[in-house]
């Protein structure tokens, strides 16, 4: 009896082919490497190029898009008292070295006060759950936290976190800053008072001048928003809370302050 005996095909030279265009070419796929050596005069089936590059698992990963949910525009309303709704967004610079490193901020809507400032290399989503952990202790848990759409808040740990602390995420819409405009303004104080103003040469340099620009923009500064009373005076006058309400450094403060005790009673 006669059997047909299969005769195996040789694709060593689809494999040259393919890894020199690879070596080349890093983002190249599939249909773009076929055209080329169809150019060049080979007179492969592109059925039998596309099993050989799956072989060699050449086939460029496509990283999709997270689709967020829909966000409804809130309108941007300062609280009746603190620990209603708090804003926290991130910023970004460099060392002298050329280093990079983030920034978390959060303050409370009510007076704009600086409640942190989390400074490091890199801050993920479980960071800022160690810092909202930290400020919780000691300040009390906000009803609401307005964010934008940024990889670290929309993560689930976030979500799952905030839903058991009983807090509330509001999330802007994309491409929105302005709805997030009150830390959006702090922003833009801490770049140029602090950011901007020196030359770090350490990240343990940027959290000491950080905490004592803190301490200042809550005791001392005056905030035009907020009658020109600082942050802390404005929590005192209109906040219905007691001397010892918590702040940020309220103990440490003054040891760094711009106005002295001594000169504010004289």
């Amino acid at each position: 009896m006669y059997y047909y005996h299969p005769r195996p095909r040789n694709d060593e030279a689809i494999v040259r082919a393919l890894n020199s265009l690879a070596e080349r070419h890093v983002r190249w796929g599939f249909w773009k490497m076929y055209h080329v050596l169809r150019a060049r005069g080979h007179r492969w089936n592109h059925k039998r190029v596309l099993r050989v590059y799956q072989e060699m698992k050449l086939n460029i990963r496509r990283k999709g898009k997270r689709r967020l949910p829909s966000r409804v525009k809130e309108p941007l309303l300062q609280p009746i008292r603190p620990n209603i709704h708090w804003s926290m967004d991130f910023m970004q610079d460099s060392l002298a070295s050329g280093k990079k490193f983030r920034t978390l901020n959060v303050i409370d809507d009510f007076n704009r006060e600086a409640l942190s400032i989390a400074i490091d290399t890199s801050l993920s989503s479980k960071r800022v759950i160690r810092e909202l952990s930290q400020l919780i202790e000691w300040r009390g848990a906000p009803q609401q936290i307005r964010v934008d759409n940024g990889p670290e808040f929309i993560a689930y740990a976030l979500a799952e976190w905030c839903e058991e602390q009983g807090i509330h995420l509001n999330f802007i819409q994309p491409g929105k800053p302005s709805q997030n405009g009150f830390v959006e303004r702090f922003n833009r104080s801490y770049r140029e008072e602090i950011l901007d103003a020196h030359w770090f040469t350490s990240l343990e340099e940027v959290r000491q001048l950080t905490n004592q620009w803190i301490g200042v923009y809550n005791h001392d500064r005056p905030h035009e928003a907020l009658g020109n009373l600082s942050p802390r005076r404005f929590l005192l006058k209109y906040g219905k809370v007691g001397d010892d309400f918590p702040t940020f450094q309220q103990d440490q403060f003054y040891q760094f302050s711009l106005f002295s005790t001594v000169a504010e009673q004289g």
